[in-house]
């Protein structure tokens, strides 16, 4: 049975909060005994970009998923600007992150709306344009002849169009970008991406992540160096 992290009983509707996220001797075990995280502190201040280097097995993901708050910490504590994230509710602490993952799923609705992750009214298709260009996407677009409004896949409609798995780590930037969350964690977000396609990301990151915290990880220090 999977584990059900419930909010505890009391939690806070989150106040508007941007800023400095802290881990303060934070433990993690998957079983009892065996610690995957001990006793890790970490910083990182309002618009700052962190990198979070280490080999396969490091713990750099149970890391992220700690903060994104998938994971409960088994011992210590993680604060936003000196709140203990578990005082808040966590859809409201969802918020606070867009998140960049290596899989990237998508779905049978128009490129726009695998963007916004919303409703066909509730979506800003020019806002997702701009997202999707931003992220190295544009050429892709103005390939398609319905643009923005093409649907991906072929599950409900024969001439959807399917993306390779660079293109999905670079939709998975655009829905981040149009998220606008204050804070952008990408975990190993060029895996998919040839040289030349790693150097333009590099290249833009500044540009792209903008006022924005960032904490990107990565298992070569090469990749973190700009």
């Amino acid at each position: 049975e999977p584990v059900r992290i419930k909010d505890k009983e009391g939690a806070k509707e989150m106040p508007p909060i941007q800023g400095k996220v802290e881990f303060k001797d934070v433990t993690f075990s998957y079983e009892e005994g065996v610690e995957i995280l001990k006793k890790v502190n970490f910083t990182a201040e309002k618009g700052q970009t962190v990198a979070i280097v280490g080999p396969t097995g490091a713990g750099k993901t149970t890391f992220i998923k700690l903060l994104l708050r998938l994971y409960d910490v088994t011992a210590g504590e993680i604060l936003v600007n000196g709140y203990s994230i578990y005082d808040f509710r966590r859809e409201d602490y969802f918020r606070l992150f867009a998140p960049v993952f290596q899989d990237v799923v998508l779905f049978a609705f128009p490129f726009a709306q695998n963007v916004s992750m919303d409703t066909p009214e509730e979506t800003d298709k020019e806002k997702a344009r701009e997202c999707l260009i931003a992220a190295g996407l544009g050429e892709k677009l103005d390939s398609l002849e319905k643009g923005i409004d093409t649907e991906l896949l072929k599950i409900l409609y024969p001439d959807g169009v399917d993306l390779s798995g660079g293109e999905k780590q670079k939709l998975a930037l655009a829905r981040a970008l149009y998220k606008g969350a204050p804070i952008m964690v990408l975990d190993e977000p060029t895996a998919a991406l040839d040289a030349l396609a790693e150097y333009e990301l590099y290249q833009n990151f500044d540009k792209i992540i903008g006022d924005k915290s960032a904490i990107y990880i990565s298992h070569r220090l090469s990749s973190t160096r700009f």
